[in-house]
């Protein structure tokens, strides 16, 4: 389940179509990689993931205020598979006609990058929704959501390394608290 799931999955919001775009992302970012020594890339590398992750977190806020994701940096930060999710989410609000307000707020630890012909990260968050509703578009007023519902949840993220950026590849909200 996507990673705003917790926020919105336990609304009632999903569809099974999905409005993705079919192109790869294009944002060309510098290399991370520099004449260092092993902890000193890993450093760097991290950073860099940590970087992507927040600045994925940030389109994904600009996204669901405006139920769409034109206009954001999705597609720069997120793959199309982790985007299918978003936008399945996005449309299941436009059909509600309802929209975010607020920012969620996130902890992500350390990512774990492992080397390999196309690098990867994972890392573990904890996101918290206290302060990121949904409201109706029109009247502006909270959607009522379960009282059950997770607001601080935790989260994982998988990444990879394209060329010389990382990339969100799959947001997975966890049903467990932080």
């Amino acid at each position: 389940m996507l990673i705003v799931g917790g926020l919105l999955a336990l609304a009632g919001c999903s569809d099974d179509d999905s409005e993705a775009s079919n192109s790869a992302p294009s944002e060309t970012s510098s290399s991370t990689r520099q004449s260092a020594s092993p902890s000193s890339t890993e450093d760097a590398e991290q950073a860099a993931v940590l970087a992507v992750y927040t600045r994925s977190w940030q389109a994904q806020a600009d996204a669901y205020a405006k139920a769409s994701s034109t206009g954001t940096d999705l597609r720069k930060t997120t793959t199309l598979r982790a985007l299918g999710s978003i936008e399945q989410d996005l449309k299941a609000m436009r059909k509600a006609d309802q929209v975010t307000a607020g920012k969620p707020v996130i902890h992500p630890g350390h990512p774990k990058v492992m080397a390999g012909e196309i690098p990867t990260a994972t890392l573990t968050d904890c996101v918290d929704t206290t302060n990121w509703t949904l409201i109706d578009k029109d009247t502006k007023k909270k959607v009522p959501l379960p009282s059950t519902r997770l607001v601080k949840y935790v989260s994982t993220a998988k990444l990879e390394k394209w060329g010389t950026k990382w990339m969100v590849t799959e947001l997975t909200a966890q049903d467990q608290s932080c």
